[in-house]
């Protein structure tokens, strides 16, 4: 087991299956020493864990939670495509945030990403983001979050 699973093996995280794509795209593509993931929603056993707007129906606190969810989908989708072990530096995150009339909090819900990659790849998980708020999501998602990871 590599550095990285064992990590997650450390945290008592487990990766979920790669979520089946919602549309005509695939989870992860590599181009040369980087690994581009889709946009990954909350998806749970195959399922979308919430719908809502973050602000109204799904609290910020509930939506920093969902941003790790997506980011789990992404890492399981790097891993089924080049291993999770190959990954030498995350290099940028991009976090999509459904948000309510007014809702400004989009930084912070995006921290659940960020900060779960900081727990797993420790200075190898320090990355450049965005944080963007946008009307509506695929399938009325709060979060979604796309990945850049540089591999060996």
């Amino acid at each position: 087991m590599g550095e990285w699973k064992q990590r997650l093996v450390e945290l008592g995280i487990e990766l979920p299956a790669v979520a089946a794509p919602v549309a005509a795209y695939v989870p992860a593509v590599r181009s040369g020493a980087h690994v581009y993931t889709s946009g990954q929603l909350p998806i749970v056993a195959g399922a979308l864990a919430a719908t809502g707007k973050v602000g109204a129906a799904i609290s910020p606190e509930e939506a920093k939670q969902h941003a790790r969810t997506c980011v789990l989908n992404g890492l399981a989708a790097i891993d089924a495509l080049v291993g999770l072990d190959s990954i030498t530096q995350v290099v940028k995150v991009v976090g999509y945030v459904a948000s309510a009339d007014g809702f400004t909090g989009q930084p912070a819900v995006i921290n659940g990403a960020s900060e779960l990659l900081g727990e797993v790849f420790g200075a190898a998980g320090v990355h450049a983001r965005a944080a963007v708020g946008v009307a509506e999501l695929p399938l009325g998602a709060p979060v979604e979050v796309e990945l850049i990871v540089e591999v060996a």
